[in-house]
């Protein structure tokens, strides 16, 4: 129940309405309709327009727009190898690697905005936006070498089942990084893991998802904003979730999990 209320806290920073617009120099292709059919009922819509963000000439771009005020600008060719052209199974058996997980500004950009996404196999690619967001914050607090990691995996064995998962915690593992990971109390591990585990079941450990990268006060650098995404199990499945990069919510965010779980 507190993780719910943290969520509502997060989801009432509703910000104003906001849209990808698709700028092809060619006019639509496949991933175009591919693009649509992922943020298909999102509070985020996608479109064709010729003209949004090409003050610089630029096409073949995806554009974040916020009440026609350009938030980010990616190339379509970085949308297309972060999310359109990939599974979560990538990611998974690790054939993704921790260092390929950079996302496109457009859909970092989307910050503070709720989503209800789709497990498999209800949908194939929805909850693919929050894995490959839950590996680009694990990236952002490997590179900054500092801090605080808290990541959910409700049950604990999923680190050690999912290769991908092990070589990313291990690698995390190695840095200077305080990783806490949270789940039901299934794993066993053949091979040490220099993490804190927190085992438990029910609220907070069965049914959320979160990864939270809570920097050092006095942090500085590209990799140190504070980033955190909390989904929560709405029915089997389906998920709700939502990323910020504000500092005070990130930490409270933080907080709240060290106290609670």
């Amino acid at each position: 129940m507190v993780l719910d209320a943290q969520f509502r806290t997060l989801a009432s920073a509703v910000p104003s309405d906001r849209r990808l617009a698709v700028v092809r120099r060619d006019g639509g292709t496949p991933l175009d309709s591919m693009l649509r059919r992922l943020f298909a009922d999102q509070p985020v819509s996608v479109s064709t327009d010729a003209t949004a963000g090409t003050t610089t000439g630029d096409d073949d771009v995806a554009v974040l727009v916020e009440d026609g005020e350009v938030l980010a600008t990616s190339p379509l060719a970085a949308l297309e190898r972060a999310i359109l052209l990939v599974n979560s199974d990538l990611y998974k058996t690790g054939t993704l690697r921790l260092a390929d997980a950079d996302l496109p500004s457009v859909l970092t950009g989307l910050a503070d905005v709720p989503f209800r996404l789709r497990g498999y196999p209800l949908a194939h690619k929805e909850k693919l936006l929050l894995i490959a967001m839950s590996r680009q914050i694990e990236l952002r607090a490997a590179r900054a070498d500092a801090g605080e990691l808290h990541a959910s995996f409700q049950q604990l064995s999923r680190i050690d089942d999912e290769v991908g998962t092990r070589r990313t915690y291990e690698h995390l593992a190695a840095t200077d990084v305080d990783v806490h990971v949270y789940g039901e109390p299934d794993w066993n591990p053949e091979r040490p893991l220099d993490v804190t585990a927190h085992a438990g079941y029910g609220a907070g450990y069965s049914d959320s998802w979160f990864v939270v990268f809570d920097p050092p006060a006095d942090a500085v650098g590209p990799h140190t904003t504070p980033v955190g995404l909390l989904a929560l199990e709405a029915e089997p499945r389906v998920w709700e979730g939502i990323w910020t990069f504000r500092p005070d919510a990130v930490a409270e965010l933080a907080s709240v999990i060290r106290r609670k779980l």
